[in-house]
């Protein structure tokens, strides 16, 4: 379950890359667009903590 996590969440670093090279000639769409990507990931993190996936001790 943890090598399954770690595939998914590290997958989200390829869609940052382009934004972290152009963030100057995208604009501000660009910017909403990385702010809700970045709120979802964040809400599924919350969700994978919540759940327990990350407890070490099971």
């Amino acid at each position: 379950m943890i090598a399954i996590l770690f595939v998914l969440f590290d997958v989200e670093v390829i869609f940052f890359y382009p934004y972290a090279v152009n963030f100057r000639e995208m604009g501000i769409e660009a910017f909403l667009a990385v702010l809700l990507f970045v709120a979802i990931f964040l809400l599924g993190f919350y969700y994978v903590l919540r759940k327990g996936a990350l407890d070490w001790e099971k």
